[in-house]
């Protein structure tokens, strides 16, 4: 008999279905984003330098949550799909493999973290302040990656299926005890010493830490999926069906990590004041896109489940009200970064400089908000039927083959600093229409033919 949790993806409305899978996630996310503003916050009062720093390590610690969350979409897709199959028990065997991953992963940030962070941070040729804030913090992240890797695992091996709430928990603890315990560690209250950005890192560690607990103990206790370690055997194609989905994934987080480490090399030619400035912007963009992430997530394991199903009503359903609701968040994202740049920048203790630079960036980068929303939402559609591919191709012309070159052709034909944030919505524009067409062959090649009935071998 078909568990309640799962049925619901089959059956449920899909307007409440959508929005009860969702909110919990865009919760969850919004708590993460505010961790992301109050860390920078209290790092920014103790000094520009580690917050110019934290913009320098964030790319390479975007390549840690690209792989996590890449690896653990690829797990829940497939997840999904088995369970609207009816394959409860291979179902169970994905989960096992996507732990075993997990687990995989963190070995690999650890080596990353002993060998790789000085050179990488290196390239940049910042400051000696800089430079060495930045190795103390990515260092650190790095080397406990095994902490958020297990952590993300289980929040989607949990949203797959479908208990989206039990994933806010495991996300809102760990924001929360990092909230809380930044200012202690980074200024030294309560006889902590002050550690400064060294400090902001063990905060960041100590709650992914604490969520991956959580998280271990939720997923054991499912009563849905059952990790039988016993009868775990690794499986070349459960591998390969998880990365059909996930290394996509990956290589988009990837590439938008090249992406952030290209501009940092452009800007940091004009100044460090730049650099931070497009730090600080993906710290405050994460509050317009999280909630639209979190739209994804619970869009995705309905989308999956019904197409493992063969419910094409339903996934038509559900990414029109997808495509609906995340374009009325990034409007209403793009009208707070034209109206009140200024006041989102002030509470970073800015200097006037960064204040002039910021507003005009945000004005022009959050263009691109309406077009990114769509782009968004497809790439659900390609993901919950195994064919992440096609986000791939999106993310590869849109970081790769767009924003860098442009942003490296406007500064050499301008010279100026204000024409270079131009790179994001003339990439996001191109990059939307691509997705439309891949959408438009997403159809065609595999969501009609849901319509047509199966062969008899396979009925």
């Amino acid at each position: 008999m078909e568990n309640a949790h799962t049925n619901k993806l089959g059956t449920a409305p899909i307007g409440r279905l959508l929005t009860g899978m969702s909110l919990p996630m865009m919760a969850s996310m919004l708590i993460s984003a505010l961790y992301n503003i109050v860390d920078s916050m209290f790092v920014a009062k103790f000094s520009q330098d580690s917050l110019t720093a934290l913009s320098l390590a964030f790319p390479f610690q975007m390549v840690l949550i690209g792989v996590s969350v890449g690896t653990g979409i690829g797990a829940s897709s497939l997840m999904a799909r088995r369970l609207g199959e009816k394959r409860i028990e291979e179902a169970d065997n994905v989960a096992m493999h996507g732990v075993f991953l997990a687990i995989l992963g963190g070995i690999v940030f650890l080596l990353a973290a002993i060998f790789l962070t000085r050179p990488a941070l290196g390239l940049f040729k910042a400051s000696e302040p800089v430079y060495s804030d930045g190795v103390t913090y990515l260092t650190i992240c790095l080397a406990f990656g095994i902490f958020p890797s297990l952590e993300i695992m289980c929040e989607k091996i949990l949203q797959g299926t479908g208990h989206s709430l039990q994933s806010m928990i495991i996300q809102i603890l760990g924001a929360v005890i990092n909230i809380v315990l930044d200012p202690i560690m980074i200024f030294g209250y309560f006889g902590c010493p002050a550690l400064g950005v060294a400090g902001a890192a063990w905060a960041t560690i100590i709650g992914q830490g604490v969520s991956m607990v959580v998280g271990i103990i939720f997923v054991l206790r499912s009563p849905v999926i059952k990790l039988r370690l016993r009868l775990f055997k690794p499986r070349k194609a459960i591998f390969r069906d998880i990365y059909g989905v996930g290394l996509p994934s990956i290589i988009m987080q990837c590439v938008s990590s090249v992406t952030t480490f290209g501009m940092n090399k452009v800007l940091i030619g004009f100044s460090e004041t730049a650099v931070t400035v497009l730090g600080l912007y993906f710290k405050l963009q994460s509050f317009v896109f999280m909630p639209v992430f979190g739209l994804n997530s619970g869009a995705m394991p309905i989308m999956a489940y019904n197409y493992g199903a063969r419910n094409k009503g339903r996934i038509v359903k559900t990414l029109k009200l997808g495509c609906i609701l995340a374009l009325l968040i990034m409007t209403v994202g793009m009208i707070l970064f034209q109206t009140i740049p200024s006041a989102l920048l002030s509470i970073f203790d800015p200097s006037p400089d960064l204040v002039s630079l910021g507003t005009k960036a945000f004005r022009t980068i959050s263009l691109c908000f309406p077009f990114a929303a769509l782009s968004i939402m497809c790439g659900t559609t390609f993901q919950s039927v195994g064919k992440g591919i096609y986000s791939l191709i999106v993310t590869v012309s849109r970081q790769l083959l767009i924003i860098l070159p442009a942003a490296n052709i406007l500064a050499a034909v301008t010279h100026n600093v204000y024409a270079v944030w131009y790179a994001y919505p003339i990439a996001e524009l191109i990059s939307c229409a691509v997705c439309m067409l891949l959408l438009s062959a997403t159809f065609k090649k595999y969501l009609n033919k849901l319509d047509e009935p199966l062969p008899p071998a396979e009925q």
